[in-house]
């Protein structure tokens, strides 16, 4: 009886849409289970897989976005997602130096820095449905499995977390009305908590057909310097473990430091059974935004299409990309900007920092170049405040928890604030700058936040009052995008177009003692943004300054190449301008 069952349900196999509602019984004795969202139909929507091996951190983001944005141009609605295998729900509670710089969504979520890479590159606002977890998947089957849906069956691997995470992906290629679905897989083959997506995504195909799936592996050429020539060993035992789980890669990008070899690539392709034409060389560049043209120049944006299935159309990039790109090449002048922080060793904290600082030195013909600042140095005297804004023409002060650091910002702060450097302060940023001027304006030398001293005798920065009860540090802040009024006759209300209302993304517990806002507005410094109908205060400034900004939100979550953020545009204009 059993063979006949599996008999009969290979046998619907070969009709898509038979096959699908066979599929999409959760229970009996049936031993597939793949719930399908009601409505959808197979081949109306195509995937693009995107895989890595070798190493984690090459940039499968960034080939990701890159591709999309070619499929873009061809007139096709993409919608990304990245798969993070950890068992973290979100990644609010990671840490920037060991994962990189958690990213905020409109909708709250805190996620992985390549959605920000997504939202830049494709120009999209993303949501919670873009992003998932391991520890979101295995919440969403662990709740169902207490509210009786899988009706007494044995709760597995194979087909239960499997099946969720197709259901996950077909519900977004639905809910996004995209022609192309981009999923990008995080870690390196070989990963034990990677295994269930890899088999997922195998079977997505098997389901969805290999006409509707593509299959991309970015993997990483050793060029090591005692032997000056690049060496593909690793790289084909990389692709072999993928093909060993069943997966056969329709094409490789080899992640280079130098452009791949044709010998490299001809023997990537004779290992992996991979057209030639399908290894291309994806090697550093001077700007992210340099590799979509890199990878149309390959031909892979049309190998790809012919693939699966759609038409290729022989368009250009829009005249504002150009002149974008058009600058990047051609800049006329580079500043230095120093960046104030404690996670200075690993430059992926502040990734969205760096990138809308790109986009506004870019819109202003000019090149960034960074100067690190470990705070930590100049509060144990390894680094002196003239030696810390040798040659830089501004400062940020960017985004933080915690107490480490802390006074060194302020140093800092008080010295550009003193000299008339520019200065932009986010989030945490803008707390210290209170804290600084709290100290050494209004004399309150006790000044301080409660995050980091809980006697202070001025609390100029507390805790909001939402978050007094909250225990616990997993997606209790003040999340996402919140709407924000700005005084008329300001600076941000200059810059933001003269705007009264505006929209920005917010990450943090706490804020502005209201208790204090008289006495900073007495002493000259203007809260120049607030939390509609609430005393929260949400950008501060300091009029008879170059440029003295501070946000309690984070402005690099909403700057695009094409629309950089104004409070950036502002801060780089300032630190161009003659002194």
């Amino acid at each position: 009886m059993a063979q006949r069952r599996t008999r009969r349900f290979f046998l619907a196999a070969e009709n898509g849409k038979d096959m699908l509602k066979k599929l999409a019984r959760r229970s009996g004795e049936e031993e597939f289970f793949t719930p399908v969202p009601k409505g959808y139909e197979r081949g109306k929507q195509k995937y693009i897989f995107v895989t890595g091996s070798v190493m984690s951190g090459l940039g499968k983001g960034i080939f990701a976005a890159s591709l999309g944005k070619l499929m873009q141009e061809q007139g096709y609605r993409i919608s990304p997602i990245k798969f993070d295998g950890y068992l973290n729900v979100d990644a609010g509670t990671l840490n920037p130096f060991r994962h990189g710089e958690v990213f905020v969504l409109d909708d709250g979520l805190e996620c992985d820095m390549d959605l920000g890479t997504y939202e830049r590159m494709l120009d999209l606002d993303l949501s919670e449905a873009n992003y998932l977890t391991g520890g979101r998947i295995f919440s969403r089957i662990l709740t169902a499995e207490r509210k009786g849906s899988y009706l007494g069956r044995d709760v597995q691997f194979i087909p239960h977390v499997t099946g969720e995470i197709k259901h996950f992906l077909r519900e977004l290629a639905m809910k996004s009305k995209a022609n192309i679905v981009i999923v990008e897989v995080g870690g390196t083959v070989g990963d034990i908590e990677n295994q269930y997506f890899l088999e997922a995504l195998r079977e997505m195909m098997y389901e969805e057909g290999k006409e509707n799936c593509c299959f991309i592996n970015v993997t990483y050429i050793l060029e090591p310097g005692f032997l000056g020539e690049q060496k593909s060993k690793a790289a084909q035992l990389g692709i072999r473990r993928l093909m060993e789980l069943g997966i056969q890669p329709d094409a490789i990008a080899c992640r280079c430091h130098n452009e791949a070899t044709e010998k490299v690539k001809s023997k990537i392709s004779i290992y992996s059974n991979v057209p030639l034409k399908n290894v291309i060389s994806v090697h550093d560049v001077d700007s992210i935004y340099l590799i979509p043209e890199e990878i149309k120049g390959t031909g892979l944006d049309r190998n790809i299409l012919e693939k699966l299935r759609l038409k290729h159309r022989e368009v250009q990039s829009s005249k504002e990309w150009k002149g974008y790109i058009r600058r990047i090449k051609n800049p006329k002048k580079t500043i230095t900007v120093g960046i104030i922080g404690k996670y200075t060793g690993l430059r992926d904290s502040y990734a969205s920092v760096i990138k809308a600082l790109e986009h506004s030195a870019t819109h202003n013909q000019a090149r960034i170049s960074i100067k690190w600042i470990e705070t930590t140095d100049i509060e144990e005297g390894k680094l002196t405040l003239k030696q810390a804004f040798d040659g830089i023409a501004g400062i940020i002060v960017p985004g933080g928890f915690g107490k480490r650091g802390a006074e060194g910002k302020v140093q800092c702060i008080r010295y550009a604030r003193e000299n008339n450097i520019p200065y932009l302060g986010l989030c945490y940023g803008f707390q210290m700058a209170l804290v600084e001027f709290a100290r050494n304006v209004l004399r309150l030398k006790d000044a301080n936040s409660t995050e980091i001293s809980n006697d202070t005798t001025h609390p100029v920065i507390d805790i909001l009052p939402e978050q007094k009860k909250i225990e616990g540090l997993g997606a209790n802040m003040r999340l996402g995008g919140r709407d924000i009024e700005v005084r008329e006759g300001t600076r941000a209300w200059e810059l933001y177009g003269k705007k009264t209302r505006i929209r920005e993304r917010f990450r943090h517990r706490y804020e502005c003692n209201p208790e204090y806002i008289g006495r900073f507005e007495k002493a000259g410094l203007v809260f120049s943004g607030k939390a509609p109908d609430h005393p929260i205060m949400q950008i501060l400034e300091l009029p008879s300054h170059r440029f003295f900004v501070g946000t309690q939100f984070h402005p690099e979550f909403t700057s695009r190449p094409l629309s950089p953020n104004p409070l950036y545009l502002g801060f780089v204009r300032a630190c161009l301008a003659p002194k």
